[in-house]
């Protein structure tokens, strides 16, 4: 097996593990978070319900133009206070932060730091 292959069979266990324990509802839905080398994706699901409320990327209309490069801190800070502003908007309030299996630092701690800091309980 290939060395990035290895890698992302390892990212793959770890998310499937942490989601074992996490699940959203329609009081505190799950924040997925996807981060790619170029952008960063974000998701509020509700999985009782089984439906996306809303979602946020680099690639959105509202992110775009304010960051030039995707794959950074100051891109994934964007991206958090544009999430936490339409949240809020919704009357979401409350969330629990899923990983997706990678480390809590860099540019996905900076998303939901930002979040924490527009309103959001994560």
């Amino acid at each position: 097996m290939d060395q990035q292959k290895a890698k992302s069979l390892r990212r793959w266990k770890r998310h499937r593990r942490v989601r074992k324990s996490i699940s959203g509802t329609a009081q505190r839905p799950r924040l997925s978070i996807y981060r790619s080398l170029r952008h960063i994706y974000c998701q509020v699901v509700d999985d009782d319900g089984g439906r996306t409320l809303l979602s946020v990327s680099t690639q959105s209309s509202g992110v775009k133009e304010s960051v030039g490069y995707g794959g950074n801190q100051n891109a994934a800070k964007a991206v958090g206070k544009v999430l936490a502003e339409i949240a809020l908007g919704q009357g979401i309030k409350q969330m629990v932060l899923d990983r997706g299996g990678c480390k809590y630092h860099g540019r996905l701690a900076a998303l939901a730091d930002s979040a924490r800091e527009a309103g959001l309980k994560i």
